[in-house]
């Protein structure tokens, strides 16, 4: 891709090498340090643009501008955004990505473990990308484009933005996070600093799709206390703390109301981390909604199901604690819908379908649209995130680039 107008490519090859994964168990932040690694290097990398402000503060943020070239006054500043950790769900150490060119349909076999076969039966849009050039991982680890494919992005928008200074815009502030897979992506955020009118994220997958409506999310700790007792002498004394919460989980839906029997706007609970002994167990959940007031009528029917179980153990006792996590970006989004119909028109003068799409999940986008920043998601080509799966189409990464060209000079023209 030596004449290639894009610079999206090589940048993403060599970001995916930097391991960024982020630590849930960590609480320290950025919660692993080795994030900080891509930080310095971005700030590198956008000086070498030229431009001069780029820095990467304490956090491990990044932050930049790029100046405006339109002499019109009161231009929104907008910001793109992208996080740079990498879910701690798959390996994100030793990342060996490889190119496919022109890419047939037919199975992937991945070289360090030939039972990794990406198909177009188990990843349907796959059929759509015949005669793209795809990346994935070796197959020891998942690729990192969640979201090192935004990076690239937003880095090539850079790059093409500093080179063509015709192209008219207002000015656009570039923000790079760690920590988003782990729920912490805008923890110590400085809003005052980023200093935007309007955002976007560079995190979500299919060619074409905006979105601008994300689950509503909790989280919910159960801690369950059993009775303890020398398991020689327990007749009649001893309470399983565990054995309580097995029950628990098993008392749950088989068939609705969890991840793996729900699509589209359909809510669910899900158990995501079961820890300690016999006295005492804490049971961790996530609990999602796209309707935020379905999270406490479904917190209320979780702790139901505690209570009706723990009638079967008698001396076993519990405590529960609720803690927000992040709500709906429709919220804040519907009372600006400008800022994704920009997107969808970008897109279409770019020559791409929009999608619009629901998120069934969050983004840092999902936080900051509260935090005063209201800000839609837009397509990476990042797919089978989380998964020794993952792939991107290069030809994916250019067209959200010539998307991010369209939209600066349409905020620029409105």
């Amino acid at each position: 891709m030596k004449n290639s107008p894009y610079s999206v490519e090589e940048r993403f090859v060599r970001y995916v090498q930097i391991d960024t994964t982020a630590d849930p168990n960590s609480p320290s932040f950025p919660s692993s340090e080795k994030q900080k690694d891509l930080s310095h290097l971005l700030v590198k990398e956008l000086k070498a643009l030229g431009i001069e402000d780029a820095e990467s503060d304490q956090w491990g943020y990044v932050y930049a501008t790029i100046p405006a070239t339109s002499a019109k006054e009161n231009i929104p500043t907008i910001c793109f955004c992208s996080h740079m950790d990498t879910a701690p769900d798959c390996s994100g150490t030793n990342v060996k990505p490889i190119i496919h060119r022109n890419y047939t349909g037919a199975p992937i076999t991945l070289p360090d473990d030939p039972t990794q076969i990406i198909t177009t039966e188990k990843h349907a849009y796959l059929k759509e990308k015949i005669g793209d050039d795809l990346i994935t991982a070796s197959g020891l680890t998942l690729l990192g484009a969640d979201d090192k494919a935004g990076v690239a992005i937003i880095m090539d928008l850079a790059e093409q933005l500093m080179k063509k200074k015709d192209i008219p815009h207002g000015k656009i502030r570039i923000l790079f996070t760690p920590d988003e897979e782990v729920g912490r992506g805008v923890e110590q955020l400085d809003m005052e600093k980023l200093c935007a009118d309007f955002g976007y994220t560079l995190d979500s997958g299919e060619l074409g799709a905006i979105e601008d409506e994300s689950f509503s999310a909790d989280a919910m700790t159960f801690v369950i206390t059993g009775v303890s007792a020398h398991p020689g002498y327990a007749k009649g004394k001893m309470v399983h703390a565990m054995k309580v919460a097995s029950a628990f989980v098993d008392a749950l839906p088989k068939d609705e109301w969890s991840p793996e029997s729900t699509r589209d706007r359909e809510g669910f609970v899900h158990p995501t981390a079961i820890t300690g002994g016999l006295e005492e167990v804490t049971v961790s959940f996530i609990i999602r909604d796209h309707i935020t007031a379905k999270l406490s009528e479904y917190e209320t029917r979780l702790e139901g199901i505690l209570k009706e179980t723990i009638t079967k153990f008698p001396g076993a006792t519990y405590t529960s604690k609720v803690t927000e996590q992040y709500r709906n970006m429709k919220e804040i989004i519907q009372d600006v819908p400008f800022v994704t119909n920009y997107a969808i028109e970008a897109m279409e003068n770019a020559g791409i379908t929009p999608k619009p799409t629901i998120i069934r999940g969050g983004t840092d986008g999902s936080r900051m649209s509260f935090m005063g920043l209201p800000c839609p998601n837009i397509f990476t080509g990042e797919m089978a995130i989380h998964s020794r799966h993952e792939y991107v189409s290069i030809q994916d990464m250019q067209k959200a680039v010539d998307t991010l060209v369209e939209l600066v000079q349409i905020w620029e023209k409105h």
